[in-house]
């Protein structure tokens, strides 16, 4: 089949109804694989969204944290030519490991948090963000929780704003440091930490920014209000 009958075939697909597309790609599934994952569980990609679909909203959650880490790689990392970044193999405290020839940053990719289909808030109106590992264990030696997270394990933490704006390539940047300690233990970063609506003192939406928050070696703890 050459260029032209499949341009022809395609503008015949355009003046299909809804309904005669719909039968065209019942017929033309069986041979059109979505992606790899499809043979890797032998079950066609409707079968997995749908699974994911009958799923909690814990599994919701954390594919929606899968998604906003690709956001970031796809909308972010992969349009600074300047940054450099290799993927991480095995269980690391944060998502990503860049560098940009001044020395590498560890980046922590979380989501505003959000409660019944709306963004959670505090009663000052800024959203939340939650703060802390998916699974939980105690340390076999310390005996102490394993799923907060601890400062310096990450630099940078990347808040994705799809919980408010609906947007997968929207992103707001803190320096780790900056966050607020757990009241318990002041090495353990709170769980819940609030975000502004919009880039302010505390937060930017240009990773640049944020790096260069971070190796300005300033101190302080971002605002509540």
């Amino acid at each position: 089949m050459n260029r032209n009958e499949i341009e022809e075939i395609k503008r015949l697909l355009d003046g299909c109804t809804d309904d005669q597309r719909a039968e065209i790609f019942t017929y033309l599934r069986p041979y059109c694989h979505m992606h790899p994952l499809e043979a890797k569980l032998g079950v066609p990609a409707e079968t997995i969204l749908e699974a994911i679909a009958r799923g909690s909203d814990l599994t919701l959650r954390g594919v929606k944290g899968m998604i906003a880490e690709l956001s970031f790689k796809t909308h972010v990392l992969d349009k600074l030519q300047q940054w450099t970044y290799q993927p991480l193999v095995g269980d690391y405290p944060y998502d990503f490991l860049v560098d940009d020839g001044a020395g590498a940053v560890k980046l922590q990719v979380k989501m505003q948090r959000s409660e019944k289909q709306a963004p959670s808030r505090y009663k000052s109106g800024m959203y939340k963000v939650e703060v802390q590992k998916t699974r939980g264990g105690v340390d076999k030696l310390t005996k102490e929780k394993t799923r907060p997270y601890r400062f310096g394990e990450f630099d940078v933490l990347v808040v994705s704003l799809h919980a408010s704006t609906g947007r997968w390539d929207s992103f707001l940047y803190t320096v780790s440091r900056w966050l607020i300690p757990s009241k318990s233990d002041p090495r353990i970063i709170q769980t819940f930490q609030p975000v502004g609506a919009a880039r302010n003192s505390d937060w930017t939406d240009n990773l640049d920014a944020a790096v260069g928050w971070f190796r300005s070696d300033i101190r302080k703890t971002i605002c509540t209000e």
